[in-house]
């Protein structure tokens, strides 16, 4: 069987190609995106979209993706109704809540606490912000954070689901920086992670190599747009 890749498209937006060959993206800010490299701005296929909360740079290009694909869309109750009334067809449309679990073709969703606000881009209620754990077909897990600060109960998410990769927000202002990172590192328990959410903008200043000066016991990957790691 081949590897699991994680692909990182900048801002907060990746793609999981899966060893079983799935391939699943995470808050598909693809258009619109100065970061995303041209090549990725159309995906191919995609089987799986997972929206982590409304604000358009996670949104992003979820609608046009589903209609296109057929993808599955998994989100947070009421972002997915606000996706449905956008043109996501029901039947391709699951929207459930944190501490819920989820099984989408042997791929296991799981919603997860953020603390972070949540919009939809034309203003309108959003549900709230969270963060997925996906546990792919081999068992390998992925926490996604989303948008957030660091907060204490990141504890039980490394207890409850022991990730094997943690992709964390590092770049400040609207997000934790490096040192909440650093903090939110310990409290998981993991020893890699995946930064995102930085240089996409100016005002996103966290770097990769900041959060690894302050986080020595893990490997931090020091990805540039439409690099990849395996899981």
């Amino acid at each position: 069987m081949a590897d699991t890749t994680l692909t990182w498209l900048g801002h907060a937006t990746f793609r999981i190609d899966t060893a079983a060959g799935k391939r699943i993206y995470v808050d598909p800010f693809l258009n619109g995106n100065p970061t995303c490299p041209a090549g990725e701005q159309e995906p191919e296929r995609a089987d799986i979209v997972a929206v982590t909360h409304g604000h358009a740079d996670h949104v992003g290009d979820t609608v046009a993706i589903a209609q296109k694909h057929g993808s599955t869309v998994v989100a947070q109750v009421e972002l997915a109704g606000w996706l449905g009334n956008q043109g996501v067809p029901g039947d391709k449309l699951i929207g459930f809540n944190k501490g819920g679990t989820i099984d989408v073709d042997g791929v296991k969703f799981t919603l997860t606490n953020a603390f972070h606000s949540s919009s939809a881009p034309d203003g309108s209620y959003g549900g709230e912000a969270a963060g997925f754990v996906i546990e792919l077909e081999d068992g390998k897990k992925l926490y996604f954070a989303g948008d957030t600060c660091v907060f204490g109960d990141m504890q039980l998410i490394g207890r409850i689901y022991s990730p094997d990769l943690a992709i964390i927000p590092i770049g400040d202002f609207y997000t934790m920086g490096p040192r909440e990172a650093a903090v939110a590192l310990e409290l998981l328990g993991v020893q890699r992670c995946v930064p995102c959410h930085w240089g996409t903008f100016p005002v996103l200043t966290g770097t990769p190599q900041a959060l690894q000066e302050l986080a020595s016991g893990v490997k931090v990957e020091q990805l540039e747009p439409g690099d990849a790691v395996t899981v």
